[in-house]
């Protein structure tokens, strides 16, 4: 491939803030431009990804980043959706773009504005990303629907309770240490594990720790092409992508296993000649603990049914063999859900550059990444290298 990250990106803090989605689009945007040491009139097009369904009144975004960058009047701008991995589906029309020779310099941006909204229109919109004939009288959201896939999960291998403690525990315990995030406490795997007031069940048997909270947020990069990259003082470089999408009806899919997720692994490992051994940490869509356990499976670090080994025996911590959300995740850093792709990336990008701050990982060379919208159903891989 021949399209990079070019500096560390901008980011803004996930949770429910008082700016407004332009805002926070602007924000991240001028903020990704300073670190690429670009100005606006350096960039061939914009893609803006922006899940909204419903939760934000303002839902033609395309347009509001001008409103930061006045000289990027009459540029390209472009909203893109697909669900939770919105954000990654504009960073790919952007590399396509590169790849096909077609521009030089995109910007892309991802954001959100969730907490607006009340209660049951963000459950209603987020439901929107499900298959309504088999969903439309769920009464706990897309909870609800990766609870019934937790069901059956534990129906299959055993209850399963501690292991997703132990993932929550995991991924807040490295929010502490990220500056962006929403959930920036140690809770411990006790409080995790345990049914209370403050961790109730949300839908059996996921509880309150087992979820993503609701966030707002915008996170952007640019990417370029090698001739630009030649020059940069900071950049990533993609060495591998993939998009994969699945059925959406379940009725159509093995429940206990993510088929697409599998693919899309495969695929992106294969396309750079690597294994799981080559990556220094990965970067992947825990919206809720349950999908991180059944990623682990679907990336190949365990057997299918196993997943639970991997957090159990420290694989995926900080200081193990394969560190997986070093960033806190979705489950800590928060899940606005079209800035999460691309904040995905920006994370991956400065660990890449040895500045991720509390959350560096030693030496980290090679990154992965892994966003999926819907249950499974679309699937994005992208792999990073640091360039030196």
């Amino acid at each position: 491939m021949r399209t990079y990250i070019i500096g560390t990106g901008g980011h803004t803090r996930f949770g429910k803030l008082e700016q407004s989605l332009e805002q926070l689009i602007g924000e991240a945007a001028v903020e990704a431009l300073a670190s690429a040491q670009m100005e606006a009139k350096d960039i061939d097009a914009v893609y803006i990804g922006n899940f909204n369904s419903g939760m934000c009144d303002q839902e033609f975004p395309a347009s509001l980043v001008l409103n930061a960058l006045p000289d990027m009047r009459f540029k390209p701008t472009t909203r893109v959706e697909n669900a939770c991995a919105s954000g990654s589906a504009a960073l790919h029309q952007a590399i396509n773009l590169i790849e096909g020779g077609l521009a030089r310099n995109v910007l892309v941006i991802g954001a959100e504005k969730m907490t607006d909204a009340d209660a049951s229109r963000i459950g209603k919109g987020l439901l929107g990303a499900s298959y309504q004939p088999e969903t439309r009288h769920q009464r706990s959201g897309f909870a609800g629907v990766f609870a019934d896939v937790a069901a059956r999960y534990f129906e299959a291998y055993g209850d399963q309770t501690e292991a997703l403690a132990r993932i929550a525990a995991k991924n807040h315990a490295n929010g502490v240490h990220n500056p962006y995030a929403q959930l920036q406490k140690d809770v411990g795997v006790a409080f995790c594990e345990a049914v209370s007031e403050k961790n109730p069940v949300v839908a059996a048997p996921l509880k309150r720790t087992d979820c993503s909270p609701v966030s707002d947020g915008a996170a952007a990069v640019v990417v370029s092409s090698k001739d630009v990259a030649d020059a940069a003082a900071q950049k990533v470089r993609f060495l591998a992508r993939t998009q994969v999408t699945d059925f959406m009806p379940m009725q159509q899919r093995n429940p206990l296993v993510f088929d697409g997720v599998t693919r899309a692994w495969q695929n992106v490992l294969r396309e750079a000649d690597m294994t799981l051994d080559s990556l220094s940490f990965a970067e992947v869509h825990d919206c809720f603990t349950i999908a991180e356990l059944m990623i682990y499976e679907s990336m190949g670090l365990t057997p299918y049914g196993e997943g639970a080994r991997a957090i159990k025996e420290g694989w995926v911590m900080k200081d193990g063999r394969l560190p997986v959300n070093p960033s806190g995740g979705l489950k800590a850093k928060g899940h606005p859900v079209g800035a999460t792709g691309v904040s995905m990336h920006v994370m991956a990008a400065r660990q890449l550059l040895g500045e991720a701050g509390g959350c560096q990982i030693a030496d980290a060379h090679t990154g992965a990444v892994f966003n999926m919208g819907g249950l499974a159903v679309a699937n994005y891989a992208s792999l990073l290298q640091r360039v030196d």
